[in-house]
């Protein structure tokens, strides 16, 4: 994850929540680094938050006054809480305690932080900090779940050695991940260059079932996918993000549309009347059981033989559209990447592939990955990068292909 360096977030208004937390204090650092990459930064503490540390500290490296209080009648004549909550591109809150997480799950707006976060249109970013316990109780998990149900995303927790003597899962990530973990969700200067496409990306794998218990699967994750949406939408697009089963949290701007065999996906995207492009990210099954068992087949010691039939080739249908979107496609290959890759993109019909190798700990379940580019007439070697940023570069070559 990259730090942001000088200007690097010229012109963004980023909006910082600090909550009660020892880690408050880490929060000072991360301002700094906001502003030192550009940004406009305006802080607003809880009432905990100010028990660890001043608002003074954080009004003299913002530059800007703090605000703690939802009926404050001198900081409402200036910029009133609605205001601010218009005024952000981005709300990060670090750190994000187990209570604001409660209350923030619960839709409270029982003070400015709460209230804030329930009026902004702005992506929401939470970097939780909490006793390793806390962050593993149920009550916490489900808070978790629901606010990526949301769209809110998570930066972290990490783990390690934390305040009260443990060592564990909750301490809040440091500010300088967080903080590119920030400018990697912002729309860069100039990227608003999918105002008025219609995209529709496929992620994650699918479920081919055996039996009503057991199914046929692949190790993807969807995190390509995922990111590859997130960053069209950021870039303008009207985004729908067709996905497999995933625990991925539903990025902001995305229509999403949940499915489980390759069949209900390819009946998903039959059902989008035009498309302006069209991502097949996810790791489609080739092949499903023919006659799935009606109920939960029984162990009798003797082999079991399945009798397996080919899915329907998406990508390939799409790409024979009348009305054919540009195409990108995948290729996740164990050897003779450029090859396979190259054969497959022609076979298909795909206008670009990406291909990668995949095993053992390359390709799926990670957040970044190294994918080699493949048109006609052209190739692009990308260096291994987390999967944001891979999105940025595959969309870039979609335009660097579109002039040519």
């Amino acid at each position: 994850m990259n730090t942001p360096s000088s200007n690097e977030l010229s012109r963004q208004r980023i909006l910082v929540g600090v909550s009660g937390g020892i880690a408050a204090y880490k929060a000072v650092t991360l301002v700094r680094r906001l502003v030192e990459a550009g940004a406009e930064v305006r802080v607003v503490m809880t009432e905990a938050a100010t028990r660890f540390v001043t608002p003074l500290t954080f009004q003299a490296v913002s530059g800007h006054p703090v605000r703690t209080t939802l009926l404050d009648a001198e900081a409402e004549s200036g910029m009133d809480h609605i205001a601010l909550a218009r005024w952000a591109d981005a709300v990060v809150i670090a750190p994000a305690s187990a209570d604001l997480m409660a209350r923030l799950a619960a839709g409270m707006a029982d003070d400015l932080l709460t209230t804030l976060c329930l009026a902004t249109e702005a992506p929401v970013q939470l970097a939780p900090a909490m006793n390793r316990q806390m962050w593993a109780h149920p009550a916490t998990r489900a808070n978790r779940d629901t606010l990526l149900a949301r769209g809110v995303t998570l930066l972290g927790p990490a783990a390690g050695a934390q305040a009260c003597g443990e060592t564990g899962e909750g301490r809040m990530l440091e500010p300088e991940a967080i903080a590119g973990a920030i400018l990697e969700a912002l729309p860069r200067e100039g990227g608003r260059d999918l105002v008025g496409q219609r995209v529709v990306v496929t992620a994650a794998g699918t479920r081919e079932p055996i039996d009503p218990v057991r199914f046929i699967a692949n190790r993807s994750s969807g995190r390509m996918g995922f990111a590859i949406a997130a960053e069209a939408a950021r870039r303008g697009a009207t985004v729908t993000l067709i996905a497999g089963p995933s625990t991925l949290a539903t990025p902001s701007g995305v229509t999403r549309v949940d499915v489980e065999t390759a069949a209900d996906m390819q009946a998903a995207v039959e059902a989008i009347e035009s498309m302006d492009i069209f991502v097949g990210a996810a790791a489609v099954a080739d092949y499903r059981v023919a006659a799935p068992a009606d109920h939960k087949l029984k162990k009798d010691g003797e082999p079991l033989r399945l009798e397996l039939v080919p899915n329907p080739d998406i990508i390939r249908g799409v790409a024979a559209r009348a009305d054919r979107p540009f195409v990108i496609g995948f290729a996740a290959e164990t050897e003779h990447v450029r090859e396979h890759a190259a054969t497959k993109r022609v076979a298909k019909g795909m206008d670009l592939i990406c291909a990668n190798e995949v095993g053992e700990g390359r390709g799926f379940d990670r957040p970044d990955n190294a994918l080699l580019l493949l048109w006609e007439g052209g190739e692009r070697d990308l260096a291994q990068a987390d999967k944001r940023h891979l999105a940025g570069e595959i969309f870039d070559t979609y335009h660097q292909i579109k002039q040519d």
